[in-house]
């Protein structure tokens, strides 16, 4: 990650003192994941946020929820976990957000996700464009492309960041709400690309790669959009961190799998505050995969994060 955007990016963060917390933006869906054992807070944006202030950092989402009971419930959730709650705003039309999760036998989720929830309303707010120009890393995906509200704020807030701010793009692809044309446009913003096997796939088939050579489909992504790091997971089989100059791989630490509702997102956030704290590419990637393999023991996507795993960043 050496071009002249990311080295200006290294020396910002050089001058900032240790002590400063990192703020870390989810922007996009939060939710309530309805799994077989009951509801839990989710969301990728969500959990990226969760995860970064689990990690030490200020982790901030930014979304929508309903006034109802479900909306009540995630403002008293966030504040049980020391998330501050001013950016999620109240919609008076539409409900709070809800995915039914059904688990196979590995543990793997599938998501039945509803659709006109208050988070397709998002709206970016005088408040929320300040908080893109003091952020330093920005996670958001592909899921709340489905609506044109929600697309046209992500976009304002990204183009309100600064230009060393990290700017992470998780596909996380959920049929059908996903289109190449905002793919390409989010791509076209983005420093970092989190992706998983089968997502690369998709994303090959949709942009005609004709080659099926993991290596060369990565090489067309660096050649055709400014990204300086693509993350790949693999599930039980680790991970991979591919800059322009550097491959980094990484095997999955063996554990109990409960489930592995919210393992990538914990992945995506310790990637981040990594890079944030100039961390060498390996030691990013064992420790992200350490992360990931604890959040699959656990039930739901929100786990508390032991002093050891903390400190492993």
């Amino acid at each position: 990650m050496k071009n002249k955007q990311f080295e200006k990016a290294q020396e910002h963060l050089k001058r900032k003192a240790k002590k400063d917390h990192y703020t870390l933006v989810g922007i996009g869906e939060i939710l309530w994941d309805i799994l077989p054992e009951g509801p839990r807070l989710g969301g990728a944006p969500a959990n990226f946020a969760y995860y970064a202030q689990a990690l030490g950092e200020k982790g901030i989402i930014v979304s929508k929820v309903g006034s109802d009971l479900k909306g009540e419930k995630i403002i008293a959730h966030l504040h049980f976990h020391g998330l501050e709650s001013l950016y999620i705003a109240r919609d008076e039309k539409h409900p709070t957000g809800i995915v039914t999760v059904k688990l196979d036998n590995c543990g793997n989720p599938h998501f039945k996700i509803h659709e006109d929830c208050a988070w397709d309303y998002l709206e970016i707010t005088p408040q929320i464009r300040k908080l893109a120009e003091r952020a330093d890393a920005v996670c958001f995906g592909s899921l709340a492309q489905r609506s044109p509200f929600s697309r046209q704020a992500i976009r304002e807030f990204i183009a309100q960041t600064r230009a060393d701010c990290l700017r992470i793009f998780d596909v996380n692809l959920r049929a059908p709400f996903y289109a190449s044309e905002d793919i390409d446009f989010l791509l076209k913003k983005s420093q970092i690309l989190k992706l998983n096997e089968d997502e690369l796939w998709t994303l090959s088939g949709l942009f005609q790669i004709e080659s099926k050579q993991e290596n060369q489909v990565i090489n067309f992504f660096f050649s055709k959009y400014p990204l300086e790091l693509i993350v790949l997971t693999r599930g039980e089989k680790g991970s991979t961190l591919y800059t322009r100059e550097e491959i980094s791989n990484s095997s999955a630490f063996p554990v109990k799998v409960n489930d592995t509702v919210g393992a990538g997102d914990a992945f995506t956030a310790a990637v981040a505050v990594g890079l944030l704290y100039q961390k060498e590419l390996d030691k990013i990637n064992e420790t992200a995969n350490r992360i990931a393999a604890y959040v699959c023991s656990q039930p739901g996507a929100w786990s508390p994060l032991s002093d050891e795993l903390r400190d492993k960043i």
